[in-house]
């Protein structure tokens, strides 16, 4: 396998190659590495590299720190009952995020997977089974599509067992799935009030077929879009009722511990998962679950045995007992990096938090945006990029429109240039489909902050931060100049 290790204080040995082998299985295939270069399908792996990284949005390496973390604690993850492991990293995680007592935790391999776990909750509440309402798709995963439909996305599931993508998982029951897009055809940002509107009225549908409704809202979606806002969800509960269940999609993690709380306090469930903003390898994931939803869900679809293990679910969650007695410790490395992230990314003052991120913008704006003549995507219509009530952690990501460079004018042209940049050290995240030209959609690329970039850049003076920056995003640049001139 063609990979290193490029820091002094780890030495390349069997235990290294024996944890990377480790952390690049226990899921489906998108967690495999190639012998022809050693990363994944999204060009990203499970040891450190000398590569610039600003790719958070779409999926992390692992830091040094949390490398050089896994091989200590290893060998007592390995002496350590799963179910008991897996319940420490619960309390770990419910402690950085202050959550509630009563929150239900339970881990899947990968964001995708989290959508049966939404299912789990709700798929006993109406006779007519569920109607499960997306919000943009195309700004979420495209596996979700059939997760959400109680299907199986993959050639095999997490426990390795073959499965057919769009077969249906066993006992979900009767599922119908809807996409209310975040964007109008010419792809500019859908208003709360529009989105509102279009999940009301999915919600009346639901009910007039005597079917619960399973509503997404999204807290970060690829672009850092919030739909709908809180007051607007407010007015969708009072109107629906035990009629609707809230799901609120943050698995790029960019949320905070204050809106996580707001969340669970409307008895909404939270998906998030370790590996983008959070920084741990892919693919895991978890969802949060207030009590009230636990507490009235039915038993778990009988087609769960070959997703999950039973130690992956909580504690007498009903029909747990049908799940799997095995072992994901793949899973459990990968949840462990993810939580060491967190915790010491928590650990940072706010104050210090804010001053980091505006020295992202200004080095976005400075090396970047103004040198190429590019212009930055607004996350939300009607509002500016830097509109004080814009939640702080939206900010620690930027889509950009290249359109407008030789050679980058189509979504297509975009993905080859993101291709090509991450082969040669330069990884940003992936393009998405949210700029619109000549009626077909345009060239975006996406650079974000991810909690281990800010956790080492804590100790930096502010000179030394913005040197860093600087050299990053110049590097950045030149890049994109050097392979759009060559279709100019």
């Amino acid at each position: 396998m063609n990979y290193n290790l490029p820091i002094e204080a780890l030495v390349r040995d069997e235990a290294c190659d024996t944890l990377v082998a480790a952390l690049s299985s226990g899921g489906d295939e998108r967690i495999a590495l190639t012998a022809e270069n050693g990363l994944n399908k999204y060009y990203s792996a499970p040891y450190p590299r000398s590569v610039i990284a600003y790719s958070s949005s779409t999926v992390s390496d692992i830091s040094p720190d949390a490398f050089a973390h896994l091989l200590s604690v290893w060998p007592s993850h390995e002496t350590m009952n799963y179910k008991e492991l897996l319940q420490i990293l619960r309390k770990r995680l419910s402690a950085a995020y202050a959550l509630p007592d009563t929150t239900n935790i339970v881990f899947a391999a990968s964001g995708t997977d989290l959508e049966y776990v939404s299912l789990a909750g709700v798929h006993n509440r109406a006779s007519g089974g569920v109607h499960n309402i997306l919000l943009g798709a195309d700004e979420i995963g495209s596996g979700c599509i059939h997760s959400a439909r109680g299907q199986y996305f993959a050639k095999q599931t997490a426990l390795g067992i073959a499965s057919e993508v769009k077969e249906e998982v066993a006992g979900c029951g009767n599922i119908s799935l809807v996409d209310v897009p975040v964007r109008c055809p010419m792809g500019k940002a859908c208003s709360s009030e529009q989105i509102t509107d279009a999940l009301a009225r999915e919600i009346s549908l639901a009910i007039a077929e005597d079917k619960h409704a399973l509503v997404h809202v999204v807290h970060g979606s690829k672009t850092g879009l919030v739909l709908p806002e809180l007051r607007d969800l407010d007015d969708l509960q009072a109107r629906f009722g035990d009629n609707a269940t809230f799901v609120i999609d943050a698995c790029q993690a960019r949320i905070t511990s204050p809106a996580i709380a707001e969340y669970l306090e409307r008895g909404c469930i939270v998906l998030m998962t370790g590996s983008k903003f959070m920084g741990a390898p892919p693919f895991n994931g978890f969802a949060l679950i207030p009590e009230s939803i636990a507490a009235s869900a039915g038993r778990l679809p009988a087609g769960f045995s070959r997703i999950f293990n039973r130690a992956e679910f909580p504690s007498g969650w009903p029909g747990a007992d049908l799940l799997s007695e095995g072992e994901n410790r793949s899973l459990a490395l990968r949840l462990e990096a993810a939580i060491f992230e967190l915790e010491r990314f928590q650990e940072i003052p706010l104050a210090l938090i804010h001053t980091m991120i505006a020295a992202f913008e200004n080095a976005l704006e400075r090396e970047l945006i103004k040198p190429l003549g590019i212009k930055r995507v607004i996350p939300n219509r009607d509002k500016d990029i830097s509109t004080p009530d814009r939640p702080i952690e939206m900010r620690t990501l930027a889509t950009l429109d290249v359109s407008m460079l030789p050679g980058t004018a189509t979504f297509d042209d975009a993905q080859a240039l993101h291709r090509t940049m991450a082969l040669q050290g330069i990884r940003l995240g992936q393009p998405v489909k949210s700029v619109r030209q000549d009626g077909v959609w345009g060239g975006t690329l996406r650079v974000g902050l991810s909690m281990p970039m800010m956790s080492a850049w804590a100790s930096k003076t502010p000179g030394e931060l913005n040197q860093r920056l600087a050299s990053d995003l110049c590097a950045v640049a030149d890049m994109i100049r050097e392979r759009t001139l060559q279709n100019a």
